[in-house]
C-alpha cells in the first residue's frame, strides 16, 4: 500500500467520503419512495440516537489512534504503538458492549423522550423497535473505526477511505433491497421495513471490517512482542489514548447533540405553536433524514480534511513548526471559502430543484434546505478547526468553544422558534438560526485564541477574500439567471441533466477565475498529478 502526504491524503479521503456520502444521497430517492415521510422520520429518530451512542463508544478513537500511531512512528517506538493498538481494541469493545446494552434495553424510554407529546404518526413502540435494530451496529462499527485510525496514522489513507465506500455500498443494498422486500413482497409493516434498513449499518460495517482486516494483516508483516513493556509505560500509553480520544469524542458528541437537540426541541417547539403532528413529523424528517442527507455533501469535505489534518498537525506541533501550523490552518479556512461555502450557496439557490430531483414536490423541504445547507458549510469549518485544535493538543480550548456553542443553541432553540412564529416567519428558521449562532460562537473562540496566543496569521486568507466575494456576487447573479430559466421545469428527467449542465458551466467559470488560488490550496504537485492522469 502507498502512503499519502497531507494534501494528497486530504484529497483522497475527501473524494472517498464524498463518493460515500453521494451514494448516501442517491439511495434516498428510491428509499423515500418506498417508506415516505413517516418512514423517513422513523429512520431519522433511530439514526440520531445511534450516532450519539456510537460517538460515546468510539468517536474519538480513530483520530486518536491516527495521532498516536503517527507520533510513535516518528519516534520509532513500535512496541508502544502496537500495545496502544491492542489495548485500544479492548477498551473500545467494553464501551461498545455497554452502549449497545443501554441503547437496546432502554430503547422505549429513549423513544418516549424523543416523541414527546406527539400522538399521531410513529408510535413509541415503533421508534423503540428501530432503535433496537440499529443498536447492533454499535458492536461492529467501533472496531472498524479502530482499524481505519491505525492505517491513517501510518499514512495509508487510500485503504481506509475505500473501506468507507464498501461499507456504504453494502449498507445501501440492504436499505433499499430490504425495505422493498419487507413492504412489497412480505407485506409487513413500515416499522419492519425501517428496522431492516437501519440494520444495514451492521451488515455494511461487517463487510468493510473484513476488507480492512485483510489490508491490516498485509501491513503488519510481523507480530511485535510487547511483553517487556513496563507497567508504568503501559499505564502511560492507556492514559494517552484516553486523553487524546476525549477531545475528539467531545467534538463529535457536540455535532450529534446539535442534531439531537434540534430534533427533540423542534418537535416540542412546533407542537407548542399548534402545528399538526403530521406536519411536525414531516419537518422533523427533513431535518433529521432527507435534508441532512443533502447537507452531507458539504460536511464530507470537513471529514476528509480532518483525517489528514490531525496526524500532520500533530507532527508539526511536536517539532514546534509554527510556520507549517499557520499554513495548514490557512488552508483549512481557504477550503471553506473556496469550496464549502460556494457549493453551499449554489445548493441554496437551487434548493427547490435539488429537492425536486431527489424527493419530488414538497412544501417544507426546499424552504428548510436553502438555509440549513449554509449552516452545514459553517459546520464543516467548525469540524475542521476543532480537529485541527486537537492536533495541537488544545483540548481545553475545544471544550470551551464546543460547550459555549452548545449552550447558546440549547438556550435559543425554542425561544427562536416561538419568536419567528410570532413575527410571521417560518418557525423552523428559528431552530436553524439558533444552530448557526451556536456554531459561530464555537468558531470565534478558537480562531481568536490562535491569533492572539499562538500568533497565527490569517492575512494570507483575508487578502484573498475581496476578490473572492466579487466572484461570489458574479456566480450568484449567474445562478439566479439560470434558476429563472429552469423555474417552470418540474420533471426529474429534465432537471437532472439541466442541473448537471448548469453546475459544470458555473464550475468551469469559477475555476477559471480562481485557478491560481485553487492550485495554491491543493498544491501544485497534486494538480500536476491529476493533469497527468487525465492525459493518460
Amino acid at each position: 500500500m502507498k502512503k499519502s502526504g497531507f494534501m494528497e491524503g486530504a484529497i483522497i479521503a475527501t473524494l472517498a467520503i464524498f463518493i460515500s456520502k453521494f451514494l448516501g444521497i442517491i439511495y434516498v430517492i428510491p428509499f423515500y419512495s418506498i417508506v415516505g415521510n413517516m418512514g423517513g422520520a422513523l429512520y431519522g429518530y433511530a439514526y440520531n440516537i445511534y450516532n450519539l451512542f456510537l460517538i460515546i463508544s468510539s468517536a474519538g478513537i480513530p483520530l486518536a489512534i491516527s495521532k498516536l500511531a503517527s507520533e510513535y512512528n516518528a519516534l520509532k517506538q513500535n512496541k508502544e504503538k502496537e500495545y496502544m493498538f491492542e489495548v485500544t481494541k479492548k477498551i473500545v469493545f467494553i464501551f461498545s458492549a455497554t452502549c449497545f446494552l443501554i441503547c437496546f434495553i432502554f430503547a422505549r424510554p429513549i423513544a418516549q423522550f424523543i416523541i414527546g407529546n406527539v400522538t399521531e404518526g410513529n408510535s413509541v413502540s415503533d421508534i423503540a423497535y428501530v432503535i433496537k435494530c440499529v443498536s447492533f451496529a454499535i458492536l461492529v462499527v467501533p472496531l472498524l473505526a479502530i482499524n481505519r485510525g491505525y492505517l491513517q496514522g501510518h499514512g495509508y489513507i487510500s485503504a481506509s477511505s475505500f473501506s468507507q465506500i464498501i461499507e456504504q455500498l453494502v449498507r445501501i443494498i440492504v436499505i433499499i433491497g430490504g425495505s422493498f422486500l419487507v413492504l412489497n413482497v412480505f407485506h409487513l409493516s413500515l416499522k419492519n421495513a425501517v428496522g431492516v434498513a437501519v440494520f444495514g449499518a451492521s451488515i455494511g460495517a461487517i463487510v468493510a471490517y473484513m476488507y480492512l482486516f485483510d489490508k491490516l494483516w498485509k501491513t503488519k508483516k510481523r507480530k511485535v512482542d510487547t511483553s517487556d513493556l513496563t507497567k508504568e509505560k503501559r499505564k502511560e500509553i492507556i492514559t494517552k489514548v484516553i486523553a487524546y480520544a476525549i477531545p475528539f469524542i467531545v467534538i463529535n458528541i457536540a455535532n450529534s447533540v446539535y442534531s439531537t437537540t434540534d430534533m427533540i426541541l423542534l418537535n416540542r417547539g412546533l407542537n407548542t405553536i399548534g402545528m399538526s403532528d403530521v406536519d411536525v413529523e414531516t419537518i422533523s424528517s427533513i431535518f433529521t433524514t432527507w435534508g441532512s442527507k443533502l447537507n452531507t455533501i458539504i460536511t464530507s469535505i470537513a471529514t476528509g480534511m480532518a483525517i489528514s489534518l490531525v496526524p500532520t498537525l500533530s507532527k508539526s506541533n511536536a517539532k514546534g513548526d509554527i510556520k507549517d501550523i499557520n499554513e495548514k490552518f490557512n488552508k483549512v479556512l481557504q477550503i471553506f471559502f473556496y469550496v464549502a461555502l460556494p457549493l453551499a450557496i449554489f445548493m441554496s439557490i437551487f434548493a427547490k430543484d435539488i429537492w425536486q430531483v431527489f424527493y419530488g414536490e414538497s412544501i417544507y423541504g426546499p424552504i428548510v434546505l436553502q438555509f440549513s445547507i449554509i449552516v452545514a458549510a459553517i459546520d464543516a469549518l467548525y469540524i475542521m478547526i476543532c480537529n485541527g485544535l486537537q492536533g495541537l493538543n488544545k483540548s481545553k480550548l475545544i471544550y470551551t468553544s464546543v460547550i459555549s456553542g452548545l449552550l447558546i443553541n440549547l438556550v435559543l432553540d425554542v425561544p427562536m422558534i416561538l419568536l419567528f412564529n410570532k413575527l410571521g416567519i417560518y418557525p423552523y428558521y428559528g431552530a436553524i438560526l439558533a444552530t448557526l449562532i451556536g456554531y459561530l460562537i464555537s468558531l470565534i473562540i478558537p480562531l481568536t485564541y490562535l491569533k492572539e496566543d499562538m500568533n497565527l496569521d490569517y492575512s494570507n486568507t483575508l487578502k484573498k477574500l475581496p476578490k473572492l466575494f466579487l466572484v461570489y456576487a458574479l456566480m450568484i447573479f449567474l445562478s439566479l439567471i439560470y434558476r429563472g430559466i429552469i423555474g417552470s421545469v418540474n420533471s426529474r428527467i429534465i432537471l437532472i441533466p439541466l442541473l448537471g449542465l448548469i453546475g459544470i458551466i458555473l464550475l468551469v467559470i469559477y475555476y477559471a477565475i480562481n485557478k491560481k488560488e485553487i492550485n495554491e490550496i491543493l498544491g501544485q504537485d497534486i494538480t500536476k498529478k491529476f493533469r497527468k492522469k487525465r492525459d493518460l
